[in-house]
C-alpha cells in the first residue's frame, strides 16, 4: 500500500523530531510534558512544522483514549459525540481520560469553542489544538486561559538539510543533488517540512537521477513561498512593510513590498495602505507625501500589473526617505479623548453666523473680528474656544520637514500675543 513520504518519515518519539530546539531537549517544555501528566495545550505554527506529529506523540505517550476532529469538516454534532464519548470514558467502568485533538481549531466559531469548556473544567477531557493562526485573535479568552500555547518555529535551513538527507535514504531510487540545487530546494520549502517532502516525491516520480538548478526549476512550480492572504503571515509582512517605511529604510521597505507582491498580495490593497501610511507617519512633515501616494494608487488603477507596480514601488521609496511626523495623529487622538470626557459646550455668540435678522438681533456674530483686517492677518487676543472652557493644546509640531516651518510660525504668533499684553 502506498504511503506518502511524510508518513514514512513521521517521528514516533519526541527525540526524533527535527527542529523546535527551543521546546525539545533536556529540560525543555515539550520533552517535560511527554513525561508528565496530560495537559491541554495549543500548538501554533505555520504548516509543516510538526504540530500533528507532536500531538500524536503526546497522545501515544499518555496512553489516553484519543479522538481526532478537524475543524474544517467537523461541526457541533461531531463535538457533541466526542464529548459524550469522553463522558462514557470517565465513568467508573472505564475510568479513562480522553484527549481530543482538534486540527485547525481556529476555524471553530465561538459556540463550538465554548462547547469544550465544561468538560475541560471537570477534567473529563484534555484538549490539544493545532492552529496556523494567532490564538490570541482566533480563540475565545475563556478557552485560551485553560490551555498553554506553544509556538512552533519554521524549520531552519540546517533542519531541512537533515530532513532531506534522511528522506533520500527512503526513496526507491538514488537521487544526487548538486549543492546549489539542494540549497534551492531547501529555500523553496521555506521552513515547511511537508513542502520539502512533497517536492522530493515529485522529483522522485520524474525518475531523474541527477538534479541541478535547471532541472529542479523545470520539475517544480515557479513559486512555493508561504503566503496566506488572510492569515498571520499576511499581517506580519504588512506590519514589516509599515515599520520599515516608518523607520526610513527604503531597501527593507522595498523588500517587504516586493515579497508581498510576489506572494500574491493585491497591489490595490498595498496602495491603500501606503496612502494611509502617508497620513499616519508622515503627515504635515511632507505634504507632498499624500499626493504621491494617491497618484501612485491612481496610476496602478489605470495601468494595472506589472506596469503600475513601478508607481507603487516609487511611492514606497519616497515614503521611506521623507521626514516623518505623527503629530497630527497624536493631536487627533488627544482631542477625541478630551471630547469623550468633556461636556457639550455652547459655541460663543461672536463665532456664530447670523444668516437671519432674528439671529442678528440675538447677538449671533456680534463683536466678531475679521482677521484679514488686522496686521499679519492675526488677532492676538481673540478667543475661539467655548467661553466656559480652559484653552487646550492638542497639537505640538515637530521639527521634521515642513513642520519646522510650522514651529516658527506658531512661535511668531505667540510673540505677537506677548507684545499685545
Amino acid at each position: 500500500m502506498y504511503q506518502p513520504l511524510a508518513e514514512i518519515l513521521r517521528p514516533k518519539s519526541i527525540q526524533d523530531i527535527i527542529g523546535q530546539q527551543h521546546l525539545i531537549g533536556d529540560g525543555k517544555a515539550l520533552s517535560m510534558i511527554v513525561k508528565s501528566q496530560p495537559q491541554s495545550l495549543i500548538l501554533w505554527g505555520q504548516p509543516g512544522v510538526g504540530k500533528t506529529t507532536i500531538a500524536n506523540i503526546l497522545i501515544n505517550t499518555w496512553q489516553c483514549d484519543y479522538i481526532k476532529l478537524s475543524a474544517v469538516f467537523s461541526g457541533i454534532k461531531e463535538i457533541k459525540e466526542a464529548l459524550e464519548q469522553a463522558d462514557r470514558n470517565s465513568t467508573s467502568l472505564f475510568n479513562k481520560q480522553t484527549v481530543i485533538f482538534v486540527d485547525e481549531i481556529h476555524r471553530f466559531n465561538k459556540a463550538q469553542q465554548d462547547a469544550f469548556l465544561h468538560h475541560l473544567e471537570d477534567g473529563k477531557i484534555i484538549l490539544i489544538g493545532a492552529t496556523t493562526e494567532n490564538p490570541s485573535f482566533e480563540l475565545n479568552n475563556a478557552l485560551l486561559s485553560r490551555m498553554q500555547v506553544y509556538i512552533l518555529n519554521p524549520l531552519t535551513e540546517s533542519d531541512l538539510s537533515i530532513l532531506l538527507d534522511r528522506s533520500l535514504l527512503q526513496l526507491p531510487q538514488t537521487i544526487n543533488f548538486s549543492e546549489s540545487a539542494k540549497k534551492l530546494l531547501i529555500s523553496l520549502a521555506n521552513g515547511d517540512a511537508r513542502s520539502l517532502l512533497n517536492i522530493l516525491e515529485t522529483i522522485s516520480n520524474h525518475n531523474v537521477t541527477n538534479i541541478d538548478n535547471e532541472v529542479l526549476q523545470q520539475i517544480i512550480p515557479n513559486s512555493l513561498k508561504y503566503f496566506d492572504k488572510g492569515g498571520e503571515q499576511f499581517y506580519n509582512q504588512i506590519s514589516a512593510l509599515h515599520k520599515s517605511i516608518r523607520g526610513s529604510d527604503p531597501d527593507a521597505a522595498l523588500y517587504w513590498f516586493t515579497r508581498m507582491l510576489d506572494g500574491g498580495a493585491d497591489p490595490l490593497y498595498l496602495g491603500r495602505r501606503l496612502l494611509r501610511m502617508s497620513w499616519e507617519d508622515i503627515g504635515l512633515a511632507d505634504v507632498n507625501a499624500q499626493s504621491i501616494a494617491n497618484n501612485a494608487l491612481q496610476t496602478y488603477e489605470r495601468l494595472g500589473s506589472p506596469e503600475g507596480e513601478l508607481a507603487l514601488a516609487s511611492c514606497v521609496i519616497y515614503l521611506a526617505v521623507t521626514p516623518k511626523s505623527n503629530s497630527t495623529e497624536i493631536a487627533y487622538n488627544k482631542v477625541r479623548d478630551f471630547i469623550k470626557k468633556d461636556i457639550a459646550r455652547e459655541v460663543p455668540l461672536h463665532l456664530r453666523n447670523a444668516p437671519t435678522k432674528l439671529m442678528a438681533e440675538l447677538g449671533y456674530g456680534k463683536e466678531y473680528k475679521y482677521v484679514h483686517d488686522y496686521p499679519n492677518h492675526y488677532i492676538p487676543d481673540e478667543n475661539y474656544w467655548p467661553e466656559d472652557m480652559i484653552q487646550q493644546q492638542f497639537y505640538t509640531a515637530t521639527n521634521q520637514g515642513l513642520e519646522s516651518r510650522i514651529v516658527e510660525r506658531l512661535r511668531f504668533l505667540k510673540s505677537l500675543a506677548k507684545k499685545k499684553k
